[in-house]
């Protein structure tokens, strides 16, 4: 099958119902909307949230606390997954994006101290855990922040 021989199913498409075209059409005159009301203006309904004159629901819902729209997201590396890389490496974030151990930088690297680290690494990232930088010197290593 070529694409310029494909067809829909029988049935599969059907055609749109022009309304306003004479009373025997079955929607003529106020078109299928009725007399008046609502529904009968053009741009007429209601809103999405709207429940009828019932409280609506985000405004039932209690709201608490603070966001902070400058809030920093870390995308986090554990000490154990730089084991992948080659011994006396330079570990930068492009580095750790090359290798599929980060997938989205978000708003920097910040390396944990979760499992061992077996390998001497120059690590630059934007942020350490204290446990995490001890480990790196105790193995040979130095760590950077960016």
């Amino acid at each position: 099958m070529k694409l310029h021989e494909m067809k829909p199913v029988e049935g599969a498409r059907k055609n749109r119902n022009r309304v306003g075209r004479g009373m025997s059409s079955g929607n003529g005159k106020t078109s299928g909307r009725g007399h008046d009301g609502q529904n009968s203006r053009s741009g007429g309904g209601v809103g999405l949230t709207f429940e009828g004159g019932q409280l609506p629901l985000f405004r039932r819902i209690p709201k608490r606390g603070f966001t902070n729209i400058n809030r920093k997201e870390y995308a986090v590396v554990n000490l154990s997954d730089l084991n992948r890389l080659e011994d006396g490496a330079e570990v930068t974030p492009a580095v750790l994006k090359e290798n599929g151990i980060v997938k989205n930088e978000k708003s920097g690297i910040k390396v944990l101290g979760n499992g061992a680290l077996e390998k001497k690494l120059t690590i630059k990232a934007h942020k350490f855990s204290a446990s995490a930088a001890k480990a790196i010197e105790e193995q040979g290593g130095s760590y950077e922040v960016i």
